[in-house]
């Protein structure tokens, strides 16, 4: 299937429009795709100004749910990819009679929030979450040179963290070259922009993480992927690490990726229509 063939549609769901487009890999091999924009992200409409300082996860979730009921889906196969993640893994958890299984990408399930108390003030998680100053920090440069820079700084194995005096767009300019393996023209994306519960998700799941991820860093993640905790809340779970994947491993080596997808798709008794 070539890239232009991915068909983008506005889907009218819960008083906005989300936008709705084909994921390339699974679409090619046989299965129904469908990749929605979160509300306010990419080419999906912004929340009621009423609403965006009370959204939170259940939003999210009743979206998904939306979706597949606008689009006649009684079951479908999750996959999330970190801030997708944890809508995923909730909605798992909230309609089990929903979902066939889940693949989640660099994010770990946990029963507890992440805790970032430990981390400098200078750590991009606290910097951008302080009201406004994201949006100034982006505002000094062009949509294409704040999406190389995101590329750039989240493409790496250390967590960005800005000293005193410093913002996180600072923390790479254009003499800091790109990921190797982006080969994605750069003016596109300048032009399309303009709780968890301790019960346990009966689905399979899968866990994708790239080994030179950063998140790795974060207080708690590396205990959360690799302790075997999460074998508590989810009873079928495989986790597949990627040696050399970023936490943009999708893009980095989408080949590894899109076979480990396929394959516990198949696995898991979820065969492609051409099979059928």
């Amino acid at each position: 299937m070539a890239r232009q063939e991915i068909e983008h549609t506005q889907l009218p769901v819960r008083g906005i429009n989300l936008h709705v487009a084909q994921m390339l890999a699974v679409a090619a091999a046989g299965y129904r795709a469908i990749a929605p924009d979160c509300r306010g992200y990419g080419l999906s409409d912004q929340p009621p100004e009423n609403e965006e300082d009370s959204w939170v996860w259940d939003d999210l979730i009743a979206d998904v749910l939306a979706i597949l009921d606008a689009l006649s889906v009684p079951k479908a196969f999750l996959a999330g990819k970190d801030f997708g993640a944890m809508p995923a893994y909730e909605f798992a958890l909230h309609h089990p009679d929903r979902t066939c299984s889940v693949v989640c990408l660099g994010i770990p399930f946990s029963p507890v929030p992440f805790s970032f108390d430990t981390m400098p003030e200078g750590f991009y998680v606290l910097r951008w979450g302080e009201p406004g100053r994201a949006e100034a920090d982006f505002g000094w440069f062009d949509v294409r040179r704040v999406v190389r820079t995101v590329y750039v700084l989240f493409s790496d194995a250390d967590i960005p963290i800005a000293k005193e005096g410093q913002e996180i767009m600072d923390l790479a300019d254009l003499s800091t070259p790109l990921p190797e393996w982006f080969t994605e023209d750069l003016d596109v994306y300048a032009k399309r922009l303009p709780l968890p519960t301790p019960d346990a998700i009966q689905a399979p799941v899968l866990v994708v993480m790239g080994e030179k991820d950063y998140c790795f860093k974060f207080p708690g993640f590396e205990t959360a992927v690799r302790s075997g905790v999460m074998d508590n809340f989810m009873p079928d779970l495989k986790i597949a690490y990627i040696p050399e994947g970023s936490h943009f491993v999708q893009e980095q080596l989408p080949e590894q990726v899109n076979e480990l997808l396929l394959d516990f798709l198949k696995a898991k008794g979820h065969p492609s229509h051409r099979e059928n």
